[in-house]
């Protein structure tokens, strides 16, 4: 692998990094309701656990209210069930067609505990990213033993590697800024 290829590498492993971390805090509450907080919640269907919105559509009729239509009315108990267990801070109505949770407003200690989530959450991106530092540190150290690279490529190559870690490092934290603002608001 020649320098570009492991720059190429690098950036596309801390970009996997970034995109699994946004996907990880959609499903951390704020202040409005959203469809990506029941996403990751998953309904015993016929045995299969399968994800909600697989099985049923889910709308925002206002800020703070899910609505969770089923495809198939005979699961609404196993969704009923499945949302509750998920402890989204409110209990699910069922209405007999439509399963909806109306989201109180986040206490000031609420928000400081989602907040604290999210910086932990941040916290295990930005480790991930220097497992990728490490092991791309050490594909050079192989290239430079094995004669591929000299003593100068090798330090350019370790030292653009780690401005890129230092350039992702800053995408989570702006991630992690407007993530925390959502929640205080």
């Amino acid at each position: 692998m020649a320098d570009s290829e492991t720059i190429k590498e690098t950036k596309q492993r801390f970009d996997k990094a970034l995109s699994h971390l946004t996907e990880m805090l959609r499903g951390i509450r704020t202040g409005r309701a959203s469809s990506a907080l029941v996403d990751n919640i998953k309904v015993d269907y016929y045995g299969t656990p399968t994800p909600i919105a697989q099985l049923a559509s889910v709308t925002i009729p206002d800020a703070r209210t899910l609505a969770i239509k089923p495809f198939d009315a005979s699961v609404m108990k196993e969704i009923e069930k499945a949302l509750s267990k998920a402890d989204l801070g409110a209990a699910p109505q069922d209405d007999g067609k439509v399963v909806r949770i109306t989201l109180p407003p986040l206490s000031g200690e609420q928000r400081e505990k989602f907040a604290h989530k999210v910086k932990d959450i941040c916290e295990e991106a930005r480790v991930a990213m220097r497992n990728v530092r490490r092991d791309m540190n050490k594909h050079a150290d192989q290239q430079k033993k094995d004669g591929d690279l000299t003593e100068d490529d090798h330090k350019k190559l370790v030292d653009e590697i780690q401005v890129l870690l230092k350039e992702w490092e800053k995408k989570v934290d702006a991630v992690y800024e407007k993530k925390v603002a959502e929640i205080m608001e």
